[in-house]
């Protein structure tokens, strides 16, 4: 077994994820200094990338573009995370945590376990000695790449300029991307990232499609978890009793850019099963609205942002 975990560089990767979340652990928790928490994260992904690709040695084309596309989301993400929160000051997330060490302990553990299982399609594929032609299915990975990166970026850029208008003080971002959807963001994100699964597929035999769980584990995080569902929880509590703010949530889809005027005539079902509109995400709304937006005309169920 070490054998071969060794062969894919993933117990490399794993101690060298552990030990550099560690490091940024040990700062936060005795420093009580979380401005370098995303930071600590995105550049992860930039060392586990450049160093299994030089351990490896290979330099194939599929390897070197791969591993750029991580460097260069890393550095974008790191970048403009560190500038907003250097900006807008302390980590909300950590409000509750800063004081509690077990509760900081399992956030940091948490984000160790993210980078490392994220990092796994491109961990595998600097890994490999099968180095075939490049194929259409590289071609489409690279394209949602290029488009989930670009739509990510853009969606942050907007939202921050948005934020840092003094005519948008108590407003929440309803501009260009984020009018067609309420977490363009995230939408970016994991396209990205599985079209990094889908570029590394040409190389994948056997076990190694368990890199699946990469995109897999982002996906749900950011559906389920640390992702929308906080966000929609926060934008719930501030905005819920501006009548604007719920035609907003009503009409705009919650992951996947769709047109105002289109989305909110899907039907309830279509927007729960292939558009991400759970319930999950409308659970602070006031009653009343909950079930208003659930039987209502268009179908709808509630959400964020």
């Amino acid at each position: 077994m070490g054998t071969v975990l060794d062969s894919h560089f993933l117990a490399l990767t794993a101690i060298i994820t552990v030990v550099y979340q560690l490091v940024f652990f040990i700062i936060t928790a005795l420093l009580k200094f979380d401005k370098v928490t995303d930071f600590a994260g995105s550049t992860n992904f930039i060392i586990l990338s450049i160093l299994t690709l030089l351990l490896k040695g290979d330099w194939h084309f599929r390897q070197v573009i791969l591993t750029l596309f991580v460097v260069i989301w890393g550095l974008r993400l790191g970048l403009f995370l560190l500038m907003r929160i250097l900006q807008w000051g302390e980590d909300r997330r950590l409000d509750a945590m800063r004081s509690n060490f077990g509760k900081l302990a399992v956030f940091w553990t948490f984000q160790a376990a993210w980078v490392w299982t994220v990092s796994l399609p491109v961990t595998v594929v600097n890994a490999s000695d099968s180095h075939p032609s490049i194929q259409a299915v590289d071609i489409v990975g690279w394209i949602m790449w290029a488009v989930g990166f670009l739509v990510e970026a853009t969606a942050d850029q907007q939202k921050l300029l948005f934020k840092n208008s003094t005519q948008n003080r108590g407003k929440w971002c309803n501009v260009r991307l984020w009018k067609v959807s309420r977490h363009p963001n995230y939408f970016g994100e994991i396209l990205l990232w599985w079209g990094i699964f889908v570029a590394s597929t040409p190389i994948l035999e056997g076990a190694e499609w368990l890199v699946i769980l990469g995109p897999l584990f982002l996906t749900l995080l950011l559906l389920f978890v640390s992702g929308i569902p906080l966000l929609e929880e926060s934008a719930d509590k501030k905005f819920s009793t501006k009548a604007d703010y719920r035609f907003y949530k009503k009409t705009t889809s919650p992951l996947i850019p769709l047109p105002p005027f289109l989305y909110e005539k899907l039907p309830a079902w279509f927007k729960v099963v292939f558009l991400f509109e759970l319930p999950l995400y409308s659970r602070n709304l006031p009653q009343d609205e909950i079930l208003n937006c659930g039987t209502s005309g268009s179908g709808h169920w509630s959400v964020i942002r």
